[in-house]
């Protein structure tokens, strides 16, 4: 149709793959799924997060690539087209989309900040900033943290509390503005530029990745936190939270639901393969958290190791100045023996120390579970200001954050703008350039709400809230919508044309009493060996069972008409009944086939 002949299309298959893992790989695979394997049993979690991409995932990601490909129009238009009544699961879709840029983006901000930041020596986080007299460090910065400081005062400056909402921060602030003004290059042009882009945020992160994987491996302790995420606790499998958090994490981590996959695969050429799509993302999206998680927890076993042995010699320098003991005669093997026997032998004098001997343990410090910014911009850059050369590593670190960030961000634009692209009322009036920097103006606008002193608790707030219980709806809608709407039979055949064959549904669905074998052998309607699609796509044959006339559809300029051109003695009503049936024609007239 002249619809489809003037839509844009990706460059090739590999582009539009890189677009889907560019989106689907981002922050969640760093900073959420190592923090699930840390609080669900390890290695352990592993068995129901296997489970949940193969029942849940895959077959998801599979429905949605399918209608975006078949539908050719973006989630509005793709749900309106299967029902008229469905139109408000694309526009739930583009509202939850619109939300979660409003405050996503404000975390590529952030690493545009640290990225900055990183290019000092030292590191700013590195150590606690002087006090106005120069005489001492910060009192906060003591009692916290240098990279917990850096973080919540010098680069959030967060306030008490929600209320007290304070002024918005001029560096945040242009750090948001510098976000906004890089997506909207990205996704100037549609496919002809972020089809580029795609290639650059999904390939980057993997080589920063394998470059800290090959560092963190070399780390002291880096074993201490592979052993840690190794070691299955197998008890957390009866745990109904392990299993839910699994399928949360699949879900989130895929995109389902807020319609970027649709709009990404309504660009797609109508006979791409969008079934072997499916299967290539959903296992490269697992895999990458997995490898991530490596990454994550070698580098965890080295912050913890070393912060554990930074309290050991802290605590052994205490012992040693307080009872005046030889330089050596305690060490971290005999601190134990060493604590009971000045415990019993000079009890007071130890008992007035006790207050400031901290127990220290390995255990203890893998066991503290840190997820979301608290990962990424506290956790890794203290374990990065105690690496050699740590403006390198920081450097790495924060663009690849600033990449995967950006590749979500142009799924979730894309899930926005292809919709209003598509809205003839809109692109007649509008071009595309300015339909992209409306919609990128209105989120920077009103991204600025989380750049006030107050942001941070904002930022919180929708993340927890704005795209969670509503997802799960829109995509159960979509579910039923595409069974029991528009027919699984009608899509297995949608399935058929695309990538020439079905999927074998007879177990699965039995109930439906649908014939899925050769035509004609169980009394239903035939489809005529090579006329199933004309060649321009426009005329489709079904032969009634012992007859040679034909029952067809003709689609038009002016529309669809049906035909019957056969002897009206040699027509029955079941006859009728059984092509009707097969071609869903007793649909609402607002309806048409694709």
């Amino acid at each position: 149709m002249a619809m489809e002949k003037s839509r844009p299309l990706w460059d090739n298959p590999l582009q539009f793959v890189f677009a889907c893992i560019s989106y689907a790989v981002g922050l969640g695979n760093v900073w959420r799924f190592p923090y699930l394997c840390q609080m669900y049993g390890g290695g352990g979690f592993l068995i129901p997060y296997l489970i949940m991409l193969i029942a849940e995932g895959m077959p998801l990601l599979y429905l949605e690539l399918a209608v975006g490909q078949r539908m050719r129009q973006g989630s509005i238009g793709a749900w309106k087209i299967i029902s008229p009544y469905l139109c408000g699961v694309g526009v739930a879709s583009v509202v939850v989309s619109f939300f979660l840029s409003m405050y996503y983006n404000v975390i590529n901000a952030w690493a545009f900040w640290y990225l900055f930041h990183s290019f000092q020596d030292p590191l700013p986080w590195a150590t606690c900033p002087l006090n106005s007299n120069r005489t001492g460090y910060v009192e906060e910065c003591e009692k916290t943290s240098s990279t917990q400081y850096f973080w919540y005062r010098q680069t959030l400056n967060i306030s008490p509390s929600l209320e007290a909402s304070g002024s918005v921060q001029w560096e945040q602030a242009l750090c948001l503005t510098l976000a906004w003004l890089v997506v909207y290059l990205c996704i100037l042009r549609g496919t002809a530029s972020t089809g580029k882009v795609v290639y650059v945020t999904a390939s980057l992160p993997y080589c920063v990745l394998i470059i800290y994987l090959i560092r963190g491996l070399t780390l002291h302790g880096a074993v201490n936190g592979l052993v840690y995420m190794f070691t299955p606790k197998l008890e957390q499998l009866s745990n109904p939270k392990t299993w839910i958090s699994a399928a949360t994490q699949i879900f989130f981590s895929l995109g389902l639901g807020f319609g970027s996959l649709i709009a990404f695969a309504s660009y797609n050429e109508p006979s791409n393969n969008c079934q072997r799509h499916a299967i290539i993302v959903s296992l490269i999206n697992s895999t990458t958290s997995i490898f991530a998680s490596i990454v994550t927890f070698s580098i965890y076993g080295f912050k913890a190791t070393f912060n554990y042995e930074s309290c050991i010699n802290k605590v052994i320098l205490l012992l040693l100045n307080a009872f005046d003991l030889e330089e050596g005669s305690l060490t971290a093997d005999n601190l134990n023996e060493m604590k009971d026997y000045l415990m019993t032998t000079y009890p007071q004098e130890y008992a007035q120390l006790a207050p400031q001997i901290k127990n220290c343990s390995l255990e203890a410090e893998l066991d503290t579970a840190v997820q979301g910014t608290g990962l990424a911009f506290i956790v890794y850059s203290e374990a990065i200001k105690n690496m050699e050369v740590p403006q390198l590593y920081s450097v790495l670190y924060f663009f690849m954050l600033l990449m995967l960030g950006i590749g979500s961000m142009l799924g979730n634009t894309a899930a926005i703008l292809t919709p209003l692209t598509d809205s003839k009322v809109i692109a007649s009036r509008f071009p595309k350039e300015v339909i992209s920097g409306v919609v990128c103006f209105m989120n920077c606008i009103i991204g600025l709400i989380f750049t006030m002193e107050a942001g941070n608790y904002w930022f919180d707030i929708f993340n927890d809230y704005a795209a969670t219980l509503s997802l799960l709806l829109i995509v159960l809608v979509e579910t039923i919508a595409v069974c029991y709407i528009y027919g699984i039979r009608r899509f297995e055949k949608d399935l058929y044309t695309m990538i020439g064959r079905k999927p074998n549904w007879n177990v699965a669905i039995p109930s439906m009493g649908c014939h899925t074998g050769a035509a004609g052998d169980q009394g239903l309607p035939r489809l005529c060996p090579g006329c199933d699609r004309a060649a321009g796509g426009s005329i489709h044959h079904v032969h009634t069972p012992g007859s040679t006339s034909d029952f067809y559809k003709e689609e038009t300029e002016e529309g669809t008409s049906f035909n019957c051109c056969m002897k009206a003695d040699s027509w029955t009503w079941e006859d009728l009944t059984l092509v009707t049936s097969d071609w869903a024609l007793l649909e609402d007239s607002s309806n048409h086939y694709l």
